[in-house]
């Protein structure tokens, strides 16, 4: 189901080109907007598994866990295309509750980064620092170390990341440290449904409720903000674009794709937005790439070809489902 997580980074590219319907619009009220919109749909769209998994026993009926403790995060456990239940933790709602709380934190995190350090630096920061989290984390709850090939082509994608946004901004100190701080919620909050999804609770359950729960910790910073921009057709039109397809429809394929696919190896491949925001800014909008942003892609390109090849399997490994976990708003 690598193929569900990238059609989710591809979603995500296209938020630039259509934030541009509202420029001059609070970026914030912005982000706002596009998340409790998303949230809103996603989880009336997924209420029925929503509420399969609220229901007496959901988080504990069924979902066993494996002898290694493992989870969607390691190959010791996953979860099926046919939805049953795999070999993770047990799901519990409390993480559930934390992760909805860490998209919406994500969100401001993000926001005050960029409006310290600037977009080039923020973006490349918080992007980039993503996957290492995830990978990091897990490692520390499902105890699989991630690969060669996903670290080498993870600082490749960061790379050409960096490379693709160019230089620019003021680097100081706190800006930094609240992007990587972005980074880590966003890591935090994927590989905590990861791991619900690989205990054996619907996927689709656990991004209704997790984005549900974000779009109301979202609505009070949405009316502070302002929502008279969302009376113009334009503004509106935006609004549900970026709430419909770039968040409701983009986490529903990410928790797809999050059934069969490692964390460490979705945050990766999710790396592909910034490349395909580049290439709407070429074909949408008539900008033109610079020789140093044409190799920005190739390195985005050679790193997402190298994480989506199967992985080998070594004799004697453990387990025989490569399932582990992890972007992006």
């Amino acid at each position: 189901m690598k193929i569900a997580v990238i059609g989710a980074a591809v979603l995500w590219g296209t938020a630039g080109t259509a934030g541009l319907l509202v420029a001059g619009v609070d970026p914030v009220s912005l982000a706002a907007a596009r998340l409790v919109i998303g949230g809103l749909v996603l989880a009336a769209a997924t209420a029925p598994a929503a509420r399969l998994l609220l229901s007496p026993g959901g988080f504990s009926g069924g979902f066993s866990a494996g002898p290694s403790g493992g989870s969607s995060a390691g190959p010791s456990g996953g979860r099926g295309d046919d939805g049953g239940p795999g070999r993770g933790p047990t799901a519990r709602p409390g993480a559930l509750v934390a992760a909805a709380v860490a998209v919406a934190a994500y969100q401001l995190c993000y926001f005050a980064a960029v409006s310290r350090t600037g977009v080039a630096v923020g973006t490349v920061v918080a992007i980039g620092s993503g996957p290492v989290f995830t990978g990091l984390l897990s490692w520390l709850f499902g105890r699989v170390r991630p690969g060669r090939r996903w670290a080498g082509a993870t600082a490749v994608a960061i790379a050409g990341c960096a490379v693709l946004t160019g230089g620019g901004g003021e680097v100081r100190a706190d800006g930094v440290l609240l992007a990587l701080l972005g980074g880590l919620l966003y890591a935090f909050y994927a590989v905590t449904a990861a791991r619900a999804i690989g205990a054996g609770a619907p996927s689709d359950g656990v991004m209704g409720l997790m984005f549900g729960g974000a779009a109301v910790v979202m609505v009070p910073v949405l009316l502070w903000r302002g929502t008279g921009w969302l009376a113009e057709p334009h503004g509106l039109l935006a609004a549900l674009y970026l709430g419909c397809a770039t968040t409701a429809l983009a986490y529903f394929l990410y928790g797809r794709g999050l059934r069969t696919t490692p964390v460490a190896t979705a945050a990766t491949l999710a790396l592909a937005e910034p490349a395909v925001a580049a290439l709407l800014g070429v074909v949408v909008l008539g900008e033109r790439l610079t020789p140093t942003s044409v190799a920005g892609l190739v390195l985005v390109g050679a790193s997402l070809a190298a994480v989506s090849l199967p992985e080998r399997v070594r004799p004697g490994s453990r387990g025989n489902a490569p399932a582990q976990a992890g972007s992006r708003l």
